[in-house]
């Protein structure tokens, strides 16, 4: 393979992309470590599980649900590296505010406050700082969260990337609200609430010069609100998941691993929209495996998954909200896709990242 090639125009340096899935058997840290697929998982199995010890709960997520003093809570915690630090759509600072807003809402929980932590390496701008902080209070107040504490930490030249921010939240948790992947059972419809694909690909049009034609805008954006929806309409929401890093093929896969059940999508029903689909096509990607940052996939009940559908299409940030499947009793721990030509396919979790740095 050369080592430059041109895409509409621009020039892309492929000796200075990193290979997101390297060997499985490396004895260090690779970027494939960090992509949320089976790379990661297996560093959470084999490395910090065992070295955590009695001190762990083997059911570490995205956010854990726990009962403190009669009150059920909500925590999360993010950390977020995301390059470039600004991109069309968003930046890192509001990537920070909705990422852990969104692991809160997924538990179905009312994210109530904040903490932020920056890592700012030697060197970086001041007015560069003061944009991404700025997003970040200007996110908090979109999604109803308070910043009540937070950390900064400087690391010499050339040891960061500029700005690396981790947000820690707390939510509260009604009586009677239950979402967790453990809970997903055949006949349950699958439902995602929006056009997938969107973040990755806006990120990596903007760290490597692409253009398709538009401009691919990151779909960053707080879940709360259409998770509010979605409960007030009394359904019993089995499953919530945000597809961030490895998109919907790796929460698919990892809710059906974890319900021990089988998911057979449709291929068609996907909501992908063009820019997306030919960004993928020319880079040889799958937007079912590009990382999303304002959508979520939902496991509900066939008889309520009408509802549910009606009152997500009602909100704004699930318009385009689309049933794309069904949970089965076949292939139990599997994804299947049918395709637009009628064949089959299985959907595996990625083993690394197939963009890097993206959140």
């Amino acid at each position: 393979m050369p080592d430059e090639t041109v895409v509409n125009g621009a020039t892309i340096d492929m000796e200075s992309w990193v290979c997101p899935m390297p060997l499985r058997d490396s004895p260090n840290i690779v970027m494939g470590h960090g992509g949320g697929g089976a790379m990661s998982g297996e560093l959470i199995e084999h490395l910090f599980l065992p070295a955590f010890g009695a001190a762990a709960d083997a059911g570490l997520g995205d956010s854990a649900v726990v009962t403190l003093g009669g009150v059920r809570l909500a925590f999360s915690t993010d950390s977020f590296v995301v390059k470039p630090l600004i991109f069309p759509g968003g930046s890192i600072g509001d990537l920070a505010v909705n990422g852990t807003v969104n692991d809160l809402a997924m538990s179905g929980a009312r994210p109530m406050v904040l903490s932020t932590a920056f890592i700012l390496e030697e060197g970086t701008a001041l007015a560069d700082i003061a944009q991404v902080a700025k997003a970040v209070g200007t996110a908090a107040l979109a999604a109803g969260v308070t910043l009540v504490t937070g950390d900064t930490k400087v690391v010499d030249s050339g040891h960061g990337d500029g700005i690396f921010i981790n947000t820690a939240g707390i939510g509260l948790v009604d009586e009677g609200v239950d979402i967790r992947p453990q809970r997903a059972r055949p006949g349950d419809v699958v439902i995602v609430s929006g056009d997938i694909g969107v973040h990755g690909v806006a990120v990596m049009s903007c760290r490597e010069g692409l253009e398709f034609g538009t401009t691919v805008c990151s779909d960053t954006a707080p879940l709360n609100g259409l998770v509010a929806a979605m409960l007030a309409t009394g359904a019993d929401l089995h499953v919530m998941r945000d597809p961030t890093r490895g998109g919907v093929s790796a929460t698919l896969n990892e809710i059906a691993r974890a319900a021990k059940v089988g998911v057979a999508l449709d291929e068609r029903k996907l909501p992908v929209p063009a820019a997306v689909r030919d960004a993928c096509g020319l880079l040889g990607l799958d937007p079912m495996y590009v990382a999303n940052e304002g959508k979520l996939v939902a496991f509900v009940a066939p008889e309520e998954a009408d509802m549910v559908l009606a009152a997500m299409r009602e909100h704004p940030l699930g318009s385009r909200a689309a049933a794309i499947g069904v949970c089965v009793v076949e292939h139990p721990g599997m994804v299947v896709a049918r395709t637009a030509l009628g064949g089959t396919r299985v959907v595996d979790l990625p083993a690394g990242e197939q963009l890097p740095r993206i959140c």
